[in-house]
């Protein structure tokens, strides 16, 4: 194990506040020990996200204990895989509630398993924090789940505003995963706000989950000749396509979302010169970044991608608001996590009566030898 590196800003922030703990009751566990629950894919396509985010939130939580914890009591995170199932999430909530008796829960990670499980969660009135969910739907009617990350809508005008005003493009074509709630929801809204920017949508194609060759699609949107084509979807399934696009020709910019971190890990060449919206850049200057970044590089070995600086957040601010509540109850916990204000490695976390978060800015990333690279912030207007 490598020595863990301590962000002293973090660590020295939450030293001041362990101390107003008063006295948790023991329902996360042993009396010296409060459990969170994860639970995302950590193996299978979409592990790369689960899993990063697994690493952000344990790099919390072992920086949180070695600042003393909450009120000296040390937090365990109890990690379930998914496998980006939705009856294995339900079967994993069901045994961190069952089973584990978690306090909390951080998670799910992608937008279909937390919708899968949000029912039971909300039946539960368990204190719920996706790092990373971006379907609006989630914290919809769900006065207990809350999420660290921006809506799909949000990025989805985003991408928008990038494409027509800072690209310059006329005319987009879109690639849609039919069935995929993420997909499906950031196209929307990058399709409504192209359109009030005075863009044209030259068309749109779709596939389906067990499309694996998208020379069909690609061929029709070539034919439309578009400035940009989006694709809002996940790199097992973005990486091919791009690909694919690469050897057909296509000269279109490309455009995604936030499911295409770590695109450039195996399709840098394809992915060359395109952009997407992401929740932070590696490369930011910001002292609270680079300060996450060398701690996790320290522990793992490698640079964190946003769902592990997501993760990384939502620990945070979830321990601050048991903290600040004083209590380990559902109750006193969502009551807290409506009032808090947590600086975090993404963007100041305030929410909103839904849950969501507050104006968080839109880092546009742009891809560049095989390197993810800060290109402009987007605000909404």
């Amino acid at each position: 194990m490598k020595k863990r590196v301590v962000s002293v800003l973090l660590v020295v922030m939450f030293t001041a506040s362990i101390f107003a703990f008063a006295g948790c009751s023991t329902s996360g566990g042993s009396s010296d020990v409060v459990k969170l629950g994860f639970i995302g894919p950590m193996t299978g396509d979409a592990a790369i996200y689960g899993s990063s985010a697994e690493e952000g939130a344990q790099l919390a939580v072992a920086e949180i204990n070695a600042a003393g914890g909450i009120d000296g009591k040390n937090i365990e995170l109890v990690a379930y895989d998914s496998k980006a199932d939705q009856t294995e999430a339900i079967n994993a909530y069901n045994r961190l509630r069952d089973q584990d008796g978690v306090v909390a829960v951080i998670g799910g990670t992608l937008s279909g398993e937390t919708l899968a499980m949000k029912d039971i969660m909300v039946s539960d009135n368990m204190p719920v924090l996706s790092p990373t969910a971006t379907a609006v739907e989630v914290t919809q009617d769900a006065p207990n789940v809350f999420r660290a990350c921006f809506l799909d809508d949000y990025q989805g005008q985003a991408a928008a505003n990038f494409a027509a005003t800072t690209l310059g493009a006329k005319t987009a074509a879109l690639l849609i995963g039919t069935g995929n709630p993420y997909s499906e929801g950031v196209s929307e809204a990058f399709k409504a706000a192209f359109t009030a920017k005075g863009g044209t949508i030259a068309g749109s194609e779709s596939y389906g989950t067990a499309d694996k060759d998208f020379s069909a699609q690609l061929t029709k949107i070539k034919e439309m000749n578009p400035d940009v084509v989006f694709v809002p979807d996940y790199v097992q399934t973005v990486g091919p396509i791009l690909q694919k696009a690469k050897e057909m020709g296509i000269t279109a910019k490309f455009v995604g979302a936030d499911g295409w971190d770590g695109v450039q890990e195996e399709y840098a060449d394809a992915a060359q010169g395109n952009y997407f919206t992401n929740h932070y850049a590696a490369d930011s200057p910001s002292e609270t970044v680079q300060n996450f970044i060398t701690a996790y590089k320290a522990e793992y070995d490698k640079v964190p991608n946003s769902f592990a600086a997501l993760g990384y957040d939502a620990v945070y601010a979830m321990v601050e608001a048991i903290t600040a509540a004083g209590s380990t109850e559902s109750a006193d916990i969502i009551t807290a996590l409506n009032a808090t204000d947590h600086p975090g490695v993404t963007g100041t976390l305030k929410f909103d009566e839904e849950g969501n978060p507050k104006d968080k800015e839109v880092t546009i990333i742009k891809i560049d030898g095989g390197q993810l690279k800060y290109d402009s912030t987007v605000v909404n207007k």
